[in-house]
């Protein structure tokens, strides 16, 4: 009874004591060895013996205080001590860059400690009862980023160049406020050259090559800072609705969208965008030369005059003055839009509708008074050359030429376009109970 007490309340040898007596008792022929083991366990150094029994007795109970004490001090500091999800951490992409490149010059520690510095300040300054945060929802966020704080949203983007290094901050020497982009194909790579350099570098240049060359581009200096976009067989207005989305070039005060065959001798793109700003028109183009490539009278270039908005057609073409084709009207060869104007065009360009037909009698729909903010620059005039280079990209067919099927599908588009338009226009005013303009004579 006496070792079994004693073992309760000594260390790890006195233990060992007790289990070689009660071998002991099970072995009496071997007394004597237990005797010489059990002398020799005592004898050892740090094990019990008879005395000093007592010091290390209070040794062994001052130890386990202490481990209860620091258990219990342990357990109150944790409970006290705000927690931290480790599921809500949001570490920096950079970490993963860091684990794939060690030549980091950021070690993986400092961001950790950044993000449980985030997470732990983060729960210092909410409710304690993690089932008490409040959910962030903002409606007026983008769709789709209702769980975001509008802090972080960057609903919009740019088209400007940037390094793979240094300071984000740095990266932008300058910020174009314009952008330009052409449709081409290589075979018009002088007549480009020359109109890139009508604009200045204030001006964004964007290229959409629809015959897939673009390296050799490059022997142009203006080229290896241009942005390139190379899909074959598309227009300029496939491209349009793809890669300039009004949010990727909210950026930009205006936005011309022009074809490749324009002769720019007498052109200047600050001096129009002056006259574009003194005369308020969101949706423009220059005036053409009248030897050739005429269709409109609304855009040929008149000799006295800045800026021309309202015109005289053929009889019968024009129900009335302030509709197109004699005001409100421009063709889509070369047109300049603000950026207002460009958020609302781009939505009605349709997905299916490549080529723009019928587009030019719409662009009103998006400005008001649209005979006051759509006409033509005069003093700042292009030439129409009328080469047909995007319609050799088509496909003979029943013997007919590639060019061909290209223009019956721009014609065909045109009455397509015209149609969706008027159905969407009476749905919308069916909709809300209103009888359609067309059937009451306006």
């Amino acid at each position: 009874m006496l070792l079994r007490l004693r073992s309760c309340c000594s260390s790890a040898g006195m233990i060992i004591k007790v289990q070689v007596l009660q071998q002991c008792q099970y072995h009496p022929v071997n007394k004597f060895a237990c005797h010489e083991r059990i002398t020799h366990i005592m004898a050892k150094p740090g094990i019990l013996g008879r005395s000093s029994s007592v010091p290390r007795s209070n040794e062994s109970m001052r130890i386990i205080f202490s481990a209860v004490v620091g258990v219990m001090l342990g357990y109150l500091f944790g409970i006290s001590f705000p927690t931290v999800n480790i599921t809500k951490l949001h570490f920096p992409s950079s970490i993963i860059s860091y684990i794939e490149d060690r030549n980091s010059g950021i070690t993986t520690q400092t961001l950790l400690n950044h993000a449980w510095t985030s997470a732990a300040s983060h729960k210092n300054n909410s409710v304690s009862n993690p089932d008490e945060i409040p959910k962030i929802y903002v409606p007026t966020n983008p769709k789709g980023a209702e769980r975001l704080p509008p802090g972080i949203v960057a609903s919009e983007t740019d088209l400007y160049l940037r390094r793979l290094w240094g300071e984000p901050s740095e990266d932008l020497t300058s910020q174009p406020r314009y952008l330009v982009t052409f449709t081409v194909g290589y075979s018009q790579k002088a007549n480009i050259d020359a109109a890139v350099k009508k604009f200045s570098e204030n001006f964004t240049i964007m290229l959409f090559h629809y015959d897939g060359r673009t390296t050799e581009w490059n022997e142009f200096e203006w080229s290896k800072r241009a942005i390139h976009v190379s899909v074959r067989k598309q227009t300029k207005w496939w491209y349009a609705k793809r890669f300039l989305h009004p949010d990727v070039v909210a950026r930009y005060d205006y936005i011309f969208i022009w074809d490749e065959d324009l002769g720019v001798e007498h052109f200047n793109a600050e001096a129009y965008i002056k006259l574009v700003r003194k005369h308020g028109l969101e949706i423009s183009q220059p005036g053409l030369e009248p030897d050739k490539g005429l269709t409109w009278q609304m855009t040929k270039r008149r000799g006295d005059q800045e800026v021309h908005k309202v015109t005289e057609e053929r009889p019968g073409w024009c129900t009335d003055p302030h509709l197109p084709p004699c005001a409100a009207f421009v063709e889509i060869m070369a047109t300049v839009f603000s950026r207002d104007a460009w958020r609302c065009v781009w939505h009605m360009i349709q997905n299916d509708l490549v080529h723009g037909w019928g587009l030019d009698f719409a662009l009103r729909k998006c400005v008001e008074p649209a005979h006051e903010k759509i006409g033509v620059v005069d003093s700042q005039w292009i030439v129409h050359q009328v080469i047909p280079s995007l319609g050799n990209q088509g496909k003979a067919e029943n013997g007919k030429a590639p060019w061909e099927g290209v223009r019956a599908r721009c014609r065909k588009e045109w009455g397509i376009f015209q149609t969706r338009l008027a159905d969407a226009e009476k749905a919308y005013y069916l909709d809300h109970g209103i009888t359609p303009p067309n059937l009451t004579g306006a």
